[in-house]
């Protein structure tokens, strides 16, 4: 029972962690909050995780734990609940536009008028196209995110802690295995339901969609982010109920059926927890110091560090970099990533699993194996680099009116000769795509004179910037980056399974070498080191004139002298050093 319901806690908060990552492109729109904002909320669960997670994990061994993770499964659920608010309390969503939302287009305020007014003016100040905060709801999202990361806390160490305790040492490593498996489960759930949220729109049901003038592959578009963010709460509150009936111990598997033994081992266990329940507060900080002074561990939180980095930076801004490198919407930027990369991850995890098992590998060939398929697939990873796709051709930023292509930092020739007298607004993006294959920052800027047909559906005519034979049209939306783009696309996901693969595959290695090489490699690397100044303190020592023999002699005479005379209180010493050793060992 409590291997479902820690399975079920695993699915649960990884779908919360999953959803929350996908959706942070719509959270940044719906806020207008600048993408570094974005990184701090994202980056704000892990805020909340460091502030208990020492203490949890040290203490929560001698609580009742069921309870302390059926408690936390709550709290997410209240974190997801709190995300999710700011869309009640807010005004329905707002984007630029020159065409009307609601639908009423009796008025062609929008079109090329040549006796109309302008209604911006060009920008001149750069600060103004800094973006403006709507609301400070955004709060809601990053204190719901920390409160996340709280209730998360108990969830791993606790419930791996029970599970070794009370489990075979030999059935450990298959239930832990089936909690591995929840926590690829939910990804694949929450990345299902990010992309189902990203393709409904984010006021469905207040507003006529069919009004609306943006598609979800328009970098306006804002998804129903917050419904995801309810259904993650009612799921993480539902995953806790069964903690709250599961018992603080349980017999150890295996000896059910012996009562003397469990008794006597129940009983033992007890006296111990009353003789050391009153030093767990004066253990700490010994334990912390032990921590924090070996070298071998910290050098791995270091290496930890780094690549956690690259991993988060990747996996939270992808689908933004789908959306806005290859042209895809939300819904499927993010679908693409669901179904690319975790399942060559849950392959990696199984395949690499086997070799280990069936070649029965060593800890110096593990070593090998994580090492060179970590850097093969680094290697790979700068293939990426590649696979690009060029800026849209957009009239009057990347390219002149007659399809030029121009760079960037050329200067703003936004109004042309065929646009000059139509009075348009220069500051409002509302993109319409041409069909001479030339998107236009608008239809006024397109030059169009008419249009016909409601919402997503209109069609502009008339368009005195658009060089094509017969009539000239335009649709809304960006026009589409084509078929090299598209190709380029698939070569990118190809890459992402291979190295997702490759990755996964030197997890269950690079594990193995976490427990032991990471011990013993570590210390031999800093030992090997050491050499290089050793090397060099002889090489100086040979330009400088040595002391005499004899003061050499004298003093190994009185070392050993010394230490003869010490040998006694060494002796007296050994018991106590043991003593110490076996401590240390132990925390």
């Amino acid at each position: 029972m409590f291997l479902l319901a820690i399975t079920c806690a695993y699915v649960s908060k990884t779908l919360s962690g999953s959803y929350m990552n996908s959706m942070l492109t719509q959270i940044e729109r719906q806020f207008n909050i600048p993408t570094s904002l974005v990184g701090f909320i994202n980056g704000s669960f892990e805020i909340g995780n460091l502030l208990l997670i020492i203490f949890v994990s040290y203490f929560g061994t001698k609580l009742h734990r069921p309870i302390m993770i059926g408690v936390g499964c709550v709290v997410m659920g209240l974190g997801c609940f709190l995300q999710s608010l700011p869309h009640f309390l807010m005004d329905r969503y707002e984007h630029e536009s020159t065409v009307s939302v609601s639908g009423n287009l009796s008025s062609n305020s929008f079109l090329c008028m040549e006796n109309g007014t302008q209604i911006f003016k060009p920008t001149e100040d750069p600060s103004e196209c800094v973006k403006e905060v709507k609301s400070l709801m955004w709060v809601y999202v990053l204190v719901g995110n920390i409160i996340r990361g709280i209730g998360e806390t108990p969830i791993m160490p606790l419930g791996i802690s029970y599970i070794e305790d009370f489990a075979k040492s030999e059935n450990s490593p298959l239930y832990i295995g089936f909690i591995e498996t929840g926590a690829i489960i939910g990804p694949l759930i929450g990345l299902s339901l990010a992309s189902f949220c990203a393709n409904v729109y984010v006021d469905t049901g207040s507003v006529n969609t069919d009004d609306l003038t943006i598609t979800p592959t328009d970098t306006r578009w804002v998804g129903a982010w917050w419904f995801g963010f309810l259904v993650c709460a009612g799921v993480n509150v539902f995953t806790a109920i069964p903690f709250f009936v599961l018992p603080k111990t349980l017999p150890k598997e295996g000896l059910e059926d012996i009562a003397e033994i469990v008794k006597n081992d129940k009983e033992e266990k007890q006296s111990e927890v009353r003789k050391k329940r009153a030093g767990i507060t004066k253990d700490f900080l010994p334990f912390m110091k032990s921590l924090l002074c070996n070298p071998v561990y910290m050098l791995f939180i270091l290496i930890s560090v780094l690549q956690f980095n690259a991993f988060v930076n990747m996996i939270s801004f992808m689908p933004k970099y789908l959306e806005q490198h290859y042209g895809k919407s939300a819904s499927d930027a993010i679908f693409l990533i669901g179904i690319y990369n975790l399942p060559p991850i849950c392959i990696g995890y199984i395949v690499g699993g086997l070799i280990m098992k069936k070649f029965k590998i060593t800890v110096i060939q593990a070593a090998h194996i994580g090492c060179w398929l970590s850097l093969i697939e680094y290697l790979l990873y700068f293939l990426c680099f590649l696979m690009i796709c060029d800026n849209s051709s957009v009239a009057g930023i990347t390219t002149s009116y007659e399809g030029v292509q121009q760079d960037l930092h050329v200067g703003n020739v936004i109004l042309a000769d065929c646009n000059m007298d139509c009075n348009c607004p220069t500051k409002i993006w509302d993109p319409v795509c041409g069909n001479d294959g030339l998107s236009y920052m608008s239809a006024c800027l397109a030059g169009c004179e008419t249009s016909s047909g409601t919402g997503i559906n209109m069609v502009f005519q008339n368009c005195s910037c658009i060089q094509t034979p017969g009539n000239s049209s335009a649709v809304l939306g960006l026009c589409d980056k084509g078929q090299d783009c598209s190709m380029m696309l698939q070569y990118f996901l190809i890459l992402s399974v291979v190295s997702s693969f490759i990755y996964s595959l030197s997890a269950i290695p690079g594990y193995m070498v976490l427990l032991r090489y990471v011990y013993l490699g570590l210390p031999a690397a800093l030992r090997g080191s050491s050499y290089i100044p050793a090397f060099l303190i002889l090489l100086i020592l040979r330009k400088h004139r040595l002391p005499e023999k004899n003061a050499s002699s004298e003093t190994m005479l009185e070392a050993k002298f010394t230490g003869k005379e010490n040998e006694g209180k060494e002796m007296d010493q050994n018991s106590k050093v043991l003593n110490d050793d076996e401590l240390k060992t132990k925390l």
